[in-house]
């Protein structure tokens, strides 16, 4: 009987990495829910159901007052494994004083945003060694704190709520040293994500400015280069059936259902599994911003416009890097 060698174990791992967490949010969503059911309409063991909806209640606003991450989980060597296996790779272009507080904004957001959880929902890919002294704040959905033992899970992992309460909580009642990161994109982005594709949805997302004004934090701009690449996307028939659905869809719940595949796709497997493609994270130079506490919109809008183009230039300076042609421009919509 042959063993496994070192290299299957470290593949197996790193599958497993890939999984667990990207499959979390579904298994202890559906788990808690089920289970919670189950003990109120069909045993006498309701008042567990009670008392877990109570503390829900109590601790209702903890993912909005900085959340309660564990070092010990962001730390696992499970995320090790998940980091390794792309590779996920970070690199600044200058550094952050922790003096000082930061907007981080992420592009693009990618069908999972793996770079954004590996590199600054953990801290196995190097961030505390790129980045000493900074705290990363991952800020992310609201739902996604709404669900028993799932909210603690994300939560450990130093994650926060997106809402404007939460940002502005973290900026300041939290010290300095903090780095909020917000994928600005959202799920709206993840129609673009093609291979070779460089779309962001940028252009009326104006929040993250607004946040930047009232607070006076600069904003950082990181590009994570091959993102787009870690899944292939089937593109329906402009027009038909599928196609408009979609597109109502997006409509009703600013969520485009896509249908997309990666490594392993054929008849017989789904290809849930990103290819094993290297994402690279560039973080630029911060872009100083004034502290005005109601900055009027085209005083917002002159500063986007900074912030694209400050991203447009890191882009730009970096790109053949990636095997992206020079000719070709990041395009903002």
């Amino acid at each position: 009987m042959l063993l496994p060698s070192k290299k299957d174990l470290k593949t197996a791992m790193e599958v497993f990495a890939l999984f667990q967490w990207a499959l979390s949010a579904l298994l202890i969503a559906t788990t808690a829910i089920a289970v919670n059911l189950y003990l109120v309409l069909f045993t006498p063991y309701w008042p567990i159901t009670v008392l877990l909806l109570s503390w829900l209640a109590f601790d209702w606003k903890t993912p909005e007052r900085g959340g309660r991450r564990f070092t010990c989980v962001r730390q696992w060597c499970l995320w090790k494994h998940y980091c390794d296996y792309f590779p996920l790779k970070l690199l600044k272009t200058h550094d952050l004083s922790p003096s000082h507080n930061y907007i981080l904004v992420c592009h693009p957001h990618g069908l999972m945003s793996h770079s954004c959880f590996g590199h600054f929902g953990t801290d196995t890919s190097g961030f505390s060694k790129v980045f000493p002294g900074m705290t990363p704040y991952v800020l992310t959905l609201g739902a996604f704190f709404w669900v028993p033992f799932l909210r603690e899970y994300v939560m450990s992992t130093g994650a926060c709520s997106v809402s404007q309460s939460s940002m502005d909580f973290l900026l300041t009642h939290k010290g300095t040293g903090n780095m909020l990161i917000v994928v600005v994109g959202g799920l709206a982005e993840c129609r673009y994500s093609l291979p070779g594709s460089s779309t962001l949805v940028l252009k009326k997302r104006h929040g993250f400015v607004r946040t930047a004004l009232r607070h006076g934090v600069a904003l950082v701009p990181a590009y994570s280069f091959g993102e787009n690449d870690l899944y292939d996307q089937h593109v329906f028939t402009p027009g038909g059936f599928v196609n408009r659905f979609q597109q109502w869809f997006q409509r009703m719940v600013h969520i485009y259902p896509c249908a997309f595949y990666g490594r392993g796709f054929t008849k017989s497997s789904l290809g849930l599994l990103p290819y094993t493609r290297p994402v690279t994270t560039i973080v630029g130079e911060p872009l100083p911003v004034p502290k005005i506490e109601y900055p009027s919109q085209e005083t917002v809008a002159q500063y986007h416009a900074l912030y694209v183009n400050a991203l447009r230039k890191l882009f730009d300076q970096h790109k053949t890097k990636f095997g992206i042609s020079e000719t070709q421009e990041l395009v903002i919509i």
